[in-house]
């Protein structure tokens, strides 16, 4: 059976068409391309050290008022400071060289408190990181097997991340909890480490992180 050709040949006057259609005539805005480059500089420029650019009068007057309100962050936890104190020497693990009752004397501490604080670190460690992971997921509201599914693969990936991706995160943890029994504060610092190219926590003692003692939070 003959194939009607008329069917798959090109429309008659297409390509008388094609060839009358006009260039599309391409308008370059130089001002626009100046402001476009402006934008990159000023991308560039953002993450600049400011410190560079102001004033030494300027400077010295900011430096002075951030010193001054660090050293009324400080003195207003005196007190508590020399508590922390005091409860390192009740726990025996600062080293004391004592002249009294004779030079090279043996001071005996009751290891009562030490005993307390290994205690508390021991149980809460294995309240807060057991041994499936320290991370439990919950789902707010209805209940769904595609919520559950995605609940359930948050977990196992937070898991692995603090497990495995994080070597650090587990001893970090115990030191916080020691320092949290000890002081009463605790502080984690989770931050991204360029060099490890990763996320990153670790413990931060509380005589490190000055804040106002009567602050009720960090922010």
């Amino acid at each position: 059976m003959d194939v009607d050709k008329g069917l798959y040949a090109a429309p008659k006057g297409l390509e008388e068409e094609t060839e009358e259609v006009e260039a599309i005539e391409v308008i370059i805005d130089d001002d626009v391309i100046e402001e476009a480059m402006e934008e990159d500089e000023e991308r560039d420029t953002f993450n600049d050290n400011l410190a560079e650019e102001l004033e030494d009068n300027y400077l010295e007057e900011l430096s002075s008022d951030l010193l001054e309100g660090f050293n009324t962050d400080v003195d207003s936890r005196k007190d508590w400071l020399q508590t922390y104190v005091d409860g390192l020497e009740l726990l025996g693990l600062d080293m004391e060289d004592r002249s009294e009752p004779w030079e090279g004397a043996c001071s005996v501490v009751h290891p009562l408190m030490s005993e307390a604080l290994v205690k508390f670190q021991a149980e809460t460690m294995m309240e807060t990181f057991p041994a499936s992971g320290p991370v439990k997921t919950s789902i707010v509201g209805r209940e769904t097997p595609e919520c559950m599914e995605a609940a359930h693969r948050v977990q196992e990936n937070m898991n692995y991340q603090l497990m495995e991706k994080m070597p650090e995160f587990r001893p970090e943890h115990e030191r916080m909890l020691w320092g949290l029994g000890l002081s009463g504060n605790a502080f984690k610092k989770v931050y991204y480490d360029p060099a490890l190219e990763r996320q990153t926590s670790i413990f931060v003692p509380a005589e490190d992180m000055v804040v106002p003692y009567g602050a009720s939070n960090l922010e």
